[in-house]
């Protein structure tokens, strides 16, 4: 029997399209199909084009219902077999190993059968292998990584029950959704802001690590505060920020945080640093865009975690496939454009406004008119009405369906000079 480790199944976060056998998206996919045969080289280099169906909706729900037939289908006619030697392959290559990848993007809609049975790696399987990566939340480089071949290296049974278990999920939630809200997708970490029925923005999100884990939430957004202070955690002072002054005595200093005994500042070296004594005080970090954790921007949510979204000026972060390196807040790119989403109903905000409040670096709050209802659900795998499925890593296990270790390790890292970029 043919075993697979937690990592195995997990790494590769697939997005497939699906050839329906009936119904519109049947004629959908033959429309894409179409249009390869007609233009390959002017799609080689092209991105899947994103749909302005939100993830989480009735539509969403309707969709991964039917891609689980389509699935089953795939499955009834022996599923994929997994491709071997091609990791490293890129434009140029030769290779039987080819011939094999060329079938298995096929069988998943990547690729047009037409393509042939060459073993040369051309513009037409770099097209195909993109437009795979794409849908796995994978880097779109059009060359096969480690993580693309094992995606590709996932059995259908897995993705089917992966589908089963989030139409689960998505049942319980796409219900009273409203006009207006947001949602947080801790396994893709993103972040789509839905008005009228339709994707407004998305933005690129830092979500909680393996450890710190983002809670899943239903409130509503109820205050922006620009230029903010940040007041650090109990538990980032016990896990990150003792252990780094013991190491570094100046950090503290040199990043703008400072130490209250009530209203009383004292100085970093009044604090036995090898003791507990520096969780009985309140840190606190000045306001700054460039330096201070959460950024220019705090969106409040009230709830029971504590928890809240932020801008960072760590912006690196929103170019890497893994963003799971919070400690349980949501840093969302792209922010100035989330916050006039938020602020749009509220008198006085306007984009010309909101770019003058962050630029003024002043303590400024802004108080939404009408709140926004905001969730942060967990969902590895959903589909839209226009054939895309989409697959995510069980970063947290929250699927049970391994034991194993998922993607990045659980061991907690050790501080780092981006420790308080953690929140």
């Amino acid at each position: 029997m043919l075993m697979f480790s937690r990592r195995t199944l997990l790494t590769g976060s697939l997005a497939l399209i699906f050839t329906p056998a009936t119904g519109a998206l049947a004629q959908q996919f033959a429309q894409s199909q179409a249009e390869w045969s007609q233009n390959y080289e002017a799609v080689s280099r092209t991105r899947v084009q994103r749909t302005s169906t939100p993830m989480l909706s009735p539509d969403a729900l309707a969709a991964t219902e039917q891609m689980i037939e389509y699935y089953r289908n795939i499955a009834a006619r022996g599923g994929w077999q997994p491709v071997q030697g091609v990791q490293g392959l890129r434009v140029g290559s030769k290779s039987p190993a080819v011939v094999a990848l060329r079938q298995r993007l096929i069988i998943t809609g990547d690729l047009d059968p037409a393509a042939g049975e060459s073993p040369i790696y051309d513009s037409y399987v770099e097209a195909g292998v993109r437009r795979f990566q794409a849908r796995h939340g994978i880097s779109s480089t059009g060359t096969m990584t480690a993580t693309t071949v094992t995606a590709m290296n996932v059995p259908v049974e897995m993705r089917i029950r992966q589908l089963e278990i989030n139409v689960n999920r998505l049942r319980s939630l796409v219900n009273g959704l409203g006009n207006k809200y947001v949602v947080a997708n801790i396994p893709a970490a993103l972040v789509e802001t839905v008005e009228n029925g339709v994707v407004h923005t998305r933005h690129a999100a830092g979500v909680g690590k393996i450890d710190r884990q983002s809670p899943l939430l239903s409130s509503k957004v109820v205050e922006v505060n620009f230029n903010p202070f940040w007041t650090v955690p109990a538990s980032i002072i016990k896990k990150d920020l003792i252990p780094k002054m013991q190491k570094e005595p100046n950090y503290l200093t040199d990043n703008k945080i400072r130490i209250f005994n009530g209203n009383t500042e004292i100085a970093p070296s009044q604090v036995n640093w090898f003791s507990d004594e520096a969780t009985r005080y309140r840190f606190r970090q000045d306001p700054g865009g460039e330096l201070n954790s959460m950024g220019f921007v705090r969106i409040n949510i009230p709830n029971q975690h504590g928890v809240y979204m932020h801008d960072t000026p760590s912006k690196g972060i929103f170019g890497d496939d893994f963003r799971f390196v919070s400690s349980g807040c949501i840093r969302v790119q792209n922010v100035r454009d989330y916050i006039e989403f938020l602020l749009k109903d509220t008198p006085g905000w306007s984009r010309e406004q909101i770019d003058a409040a962050f630029k003024s670096g002043e303590r400024i709050d802004a108080r939404l008119t009408q709140p926004v209802p905001i969730h942060w659900v967990y969902i590895t795998a959903w589909a839209t009405p226009d054939g895309l499925v989409q697959f995510r890593d069980d970063i947290y296990n929250k699927d049970g369906l391994g034991n194993a270790i998922p993607v990045a390790s659980r061991t907690p890292t050790e501080p780092d000079e981006e420790m308080f970029l953690q929140n």
